[in-house]
């Protein structure tokens, strides 16, 4: 059995958790059944001071029982580099505070170990990361200019259009060919960000679901579909999408032998990524989910093989 270890959870408010669908709290439920010492801490808690990273920290036990799923200690503050294990659980969007907080943790890496490697996230958004596999995705833009979505639009007919650096679907835009409304769309965006916009080929067997498969330490050890509700083109279950039970298909599998090695070799013990129809549209790094679910669906508890990549690399 492992050595009991300290670990820092950065993460959103624990009260603001759903305990049925939250990967982060089933990590800390397995963390803590292996005996391992849990603090939990917002972000916003995060300081360097006097070549110190610091965190203002609640030891932390949990349980699941809805209303009552966790206890705070006392306030304590935290010289991170002191822990084990800091989890980088914090919720996107992928702006610069969270690249801030990267930069923090990176300072402690690999001393303590940050999962997922900080150094690795802040290089590896998912809507830019991927695009290092172009073969393996729809056909794409990342640009604000409105020729090159104008001439992609009329390549393609039906296309979408989101934010780069956004998450649980919100700006996600299914434009079909009849729609009039893409200038004053574009125009929003500029009023809002500076950031270029992704573009891609719709695909429609996303009607028939978008596939999250989750790679532990590069290797791909269960998945889900995610099939969206009726009148959304948006499969992520923050906007009512349904999980369902899934096997993965002989395309899917290539493609992760082809990223799983990557994901290793950069630090990313923790990945979940998207596949609608046999392509890639995006590598989620940040802060992933689908572990609850997984767990439903298959009685696969893949928090264990998260803990057994972690303590692999604390022995």
């Amino acid at each position: 059995m492992a050595r009991p270890l300290k670990i820092a959870v950065q993460m959103d408010p624990m009260e603001s958790i759903g305990i049925d669908g939250d990967s982060t709290f089933v990590m800390m439920l397995e963390a803590q059944a292996r005996g391992h010492a849990l603090w939990h801490y917002h972000v916003r808690d995060l300081t360097y001071a006097h070549g110190q990273i610091r965190a203002r920290a609640h030891p932390v036990e949990v349980r699941r029982q809805k209303g009552n799923h966790f206890t705070f200690g006392p306030v304590e503050t935290l010289d991170l580099s002191t822990m084990d294990v800091v989890l980088m659980r914090q919720d996107p969007p992928f702006d610069m505070a969270y690249i801030t907080a990267s930069h923090l943790l990176e300072m402690i890496h690999p001393k303590t170990l940050v999962v997922n490697d900080p150094a690795s996230v802040r290089n590896a958004p998912e809507k830019l990361f991927v695009l290092n596999y172009p073969d393996l995705m729809p056909d794409t833009l990342v640009t604000l200019d409105k020729a090159e979505i104008a001439a992609f639009r009329q390549k393609h007919g039906h296309i979408i259009i989101k934010p780069l650096f956004g998450n649980g679907g919100a700006g996600v835009f299914h434009l079909r060919p009849e729609d009039s409304n893409v200038n004053s769309l574009l125009e929003l965006f500029a009023e809002r960000t500076r950031e270029p916009l992704m573009v891609q080929q719709y695909l429609p067997a996303v009607r028939e679901g978008d596939k999250r498969i989750i790679l532990i330490d590069g290797e791909p050890l269960g998945a889900i579909n995610r099939v969206p509700a009726a009148g959304e083109s948006r499969s992520n279950m923050h906007v009512g999408g349904r999980p369902e039970p899934t096997v993965m298909t002989e395309r899917e599998r290539e493609i992760c032998a082809r990223i799983g090695p990557d994901l290793k070799k950069a630090g990313m013990i923790f990945v979940g990524i998207d596949v609608i129809g046999g392509y890639l549209t995006e590598i989620n790094v940040t802060s992933p989910t689908g572990l609850q679910e997984v767990a439903r669906f298959d009685g696969v508890h893949l928090e264990a093989a998260i803990w057994d990549a972690i303590e692999s690399r604390r022995t």
